[in-house]
């Protein structure tokens, strides 16, 4: 069952126990389908291992709310978004991917197998936060788990494909981070005047494919 606990006045927070799983992101994604069909509920926002819902004081209150999560928790199925299969070409190592030597020394493999592996891994988007279009992604192999850099870089060139934790991801933007950049991709991960902005969406499948490899 979710910890559920108030955010201000008018948000309901549901947090699910670790480690995050898509058959728990699943859930989470039904339960947001079915809230926003309720009452008072404003938005639906889910995280990694959690929802937060929106809602109007004025037309239910926060315990009515929370009672009816819990109510119907149990009857949902585990809803599959309608993902797509994405490719992304990505060159590993070198310029590119500065940090996959590191990568390769913390879990005891060549990069060479850091990269066999990363690119053979099977991704699920659970959703997108942090920069416009960066999707976090569940469905790493658990032998490539990175800690993420001790000093953060003040800027991660865009495209940039990292490691951080047990969650590997893309930088859409320019931006400050501590993921361990293994590679890049040519592909723009965010386009504000395309029709739809983000390349990838919540529920899609994604595989890396091996453009270039420098050890």
């Amino acid at each position: 069952m979710p910890r559920l606990h108030p955010l201000g006045d008018a948000a309901l927070v549901c947090d699910l126990p670790a480690p995050a799983t898509l058959a728990q992101q699943q859930r989470i994604w039904a339960l947001a389908a079915e809230v926003l069909a309720w009452p008072g509920v404003g938005e639906a926002l889910p995280g990694m291992n959690n929802l937060t819902l929106t809602f109007d004081p004025t037309a239910v209150a926060f315990e009515e709310l929370a009672a009816r999560v819990l109510e119907v928790w149990p009857t949902l199925a585990a809803h599959a978004a309608e993902g797509r299969r994405i490719e992304i070409p990505v060159a590993y190592g070198g310029e590119h991917g500065p940090d996959l030597a590191d990568v390769a020394a913390h879990t005891g493999l060549s990069a060479a197998e850091v990269v066999r592996r990363h690119s053979g891994g099977d991704y699920v988007v659970y959703l997108l936060g942090f920069l416009p279009g960066f999707a976090f992604m569940g469905g790493l192999s658990p032998e490539l788990a990175t800690p993420r850099r001790a000093e953060p870089r003040t800027a991660v060139p865009a495209r940039s494909v990292g490691i951080g934790g047990e969650q590997t991801g893309i930088y859409p933007l320019v931006s400050p981070g501590g993921w361990q950049l293994i590679g890049r991709t040519p592909l723009e991960l965010f386009d504000p005047s395309a029709e739809s902005p983000t390349l990838l969406r919540p529920g899609d499948r994604v595989r890396f494919v091996v453009e270039s490899l420098q050890t």
